[in-house]
């Protein structure tokens, strides 16, 4: 069950006002031992001074003001809708003392993605929940009332003679006596859902909790509506990625094969391709075109269907169809740069040819060795006034795996170039034996090896590709 970080303190169900000052008069008689007549310049016991009272109430607002602020800074860490969902239950319990709720995302535009996250309520508790009808929930009156409500209090829900009969039940069922909600919105775009604070007993939250948790939840909502936005580009960006990219891997006698690719959050332009060829051949590249968003993905498919073509005519000779790219992509998009590996693989004679532009260079992996492969330097497509560079050729071993990556792979682990070089030539290394017969092994070892909190980082552009080849 998920409670409230313990390092912010929850306060109580109900917080009692601060007892008001007692006005002159109305206290001890001044004939009272230790009474001070009004106006003898001694405070009547009892009575605290007007400072000390001014001194509690500045006090309590910056205690207030450091909570929201530092409630707020966690949320703007957050890099996920349901981190951002999560601490907002999280914050928003501690501020109106409630140790659960829920929270539902249902966009007024209907794109989407609508979800129901719970705060100490499993998911079935959701489930009964959801089973009470919409109009009678405080969430559906938020989200579906034209006037637009602010806040819905339910102090006693076993008092409320007007409650569903349902939403009794389930309220009996779940062991809650009391909600408070608020909607969650974000400016242009307008309602973005509903936060609901759930009691086990009969409560509200007073003035100062509203306060304080209004305040917070609009920044919340701008907040969750940034990373709403972030969320469908990033998924937009998947789609048309996946639409581009192939399915699945080309299967030929003598080779198997296997893929790890991870976008970045806005989209990048790394690709990689296994195409057929005559005589069963294989093409393998992969490459990568500078920046990221829609127009770098584009013209990553721009690249890759164009260079599938010029290997289909000259595969079997890889600078030739670095070159032929090179040309096309100075003409048609002079302001853009890209790299490659083209690699032409004969499984029968277990021979690799292949040419590189500014691309890293393949690892080998096998019983006996592991190396990189040594390519001659060259420059990435669109960066000289002509490309061209020596092609290499490598013929693996029987069970060897040859790797080809982008540089995503290396980026995305923070070090230097050439530290990184070193740890995925350590991963590949450290790959066990039982492991090295799969290809899709090998490749999840070393990604994992690499990349130990994951390769899908909401914090990084960067591409991830890894093509792994076994010779068999």
């Amino acid at each position: 069950m998920a409670g409230i970080d313990s390092a912010v303190p929850a306060p109580a169900q109900t917080v009692a006002p601060v007892a008001a000052p007692v006005p002159p008069g109305t206290g001890p008689s001044a004939a009272e031992p230790g009474a001070g007549a009004p106006g003898d310049g001694h405070p009547q016991a009892g009575v605290p001074p007007a400072s000390a009272v001014l001194q509690d109430r500045l006090a309590g607002w910056v205690s207030d003001l450091t909570t929201l602020h530092e409630l707020t800074e966690r949320l703007t860490r957050t890099g996920s809708i349901d981190d951002a969902l999560q601490e907002i239950l999280r914050a928003g319990g501690a501020l109106v003392g409630a140790r659960r709720g829920l929270v539902v995302l249902e966009p007024a535009d209907g794109l989407g993605p609508d979800t129901m996250v719970g705060l100490g309520l499993a998911r079935a508790d959701l489930g009964h929940i959801e089973t009470v009808p919409r109009d009678s929930t405080s969430y559906g009156r938020l989200l579906d009332a034209p006037d637009g409500e602010r806040e819905i209090a339910q102090p006693d829900l076993r008092a409320d003679d007007a409650l569903d009969p349902r939403h009794r039940e389930v309220a009996d069922r779940l062991g809650y006596a009391a909600s408070y909600a608020l909607p969650l919105a974000a400016g242009s775009a307008g309602r973005l859902g509903a936060a609901v604070w759930l009691y086990d007993e009969p409560a509200e939250p007073v003035e100062r909790q509203r306060h304080l948790v209004g305040l917070y939840i609009r920044q919340a909502g701008e907040q969750l509506g940034r990373l709403l936005d972030l969320e469908r580009v990033r998924a937009a960006a998947t789609t048309l990625t996946g639409e581009l990219l192939p399915g699945r891997l080309a299967r030929v006698p003598g080779m198997r094969l296997a893929v790890r690719h991870h976008s970045g959050p806005r989209g990048g332009g790394d690709w990689f391709d296994a195409l057929p060829l005559p005589e069963g051949a294989l093409g393998l590249s992969v490459g990568s075109v500078g920046g990221a968003g829609p127009s770098a993905v584009a013209a990553m498919g721009r690249l890759r269907a164009s260079l599938r073509a010029y290997a289909v005519m000259e595969g079997e000779d890889p600078v030739a169809v670095l070159s032929d790219l090179e040309l096309l992509l100075r003409l048609t998009e002079p302001a853009r740069s890209a790299t490659a590996l083209f690699a032409y693989c004969e499984p029968a004679a277990r021979k690799i040819t292949l040419a590189g532009a500014g691309h890293c260079p393949p690892l080998i992996v096998g019983e006996r060795r592991t190396e990189y492969v040594e390519t001659s330097l060259s420059a990435p497509l669109g960066m000289l006034a002509c490309w061209e560079a020596p092609s290499v050729e490598l013929r693996p071993e029987p069970g060897e795996t040859v790797l080809l990556f982008t540089d995503g792979l290396l980026q995305r682990t923070g070090d230097p170039m050439d530290r990184a070089f070193t740890r995925l030539h350590a991963a590949a290394a450290s790959v066990p034996a039982r492991l090295r017969d799969s290809p899709e092994a090998v490749a999840d070892h070393v990604v994992r090896a690499m990349l130990p909190d994951g390769a899908d980082d909401p914090s990084s552009d960067e591409d991830v590709v890894l093509l792994a080849a076994r010779f068999e």
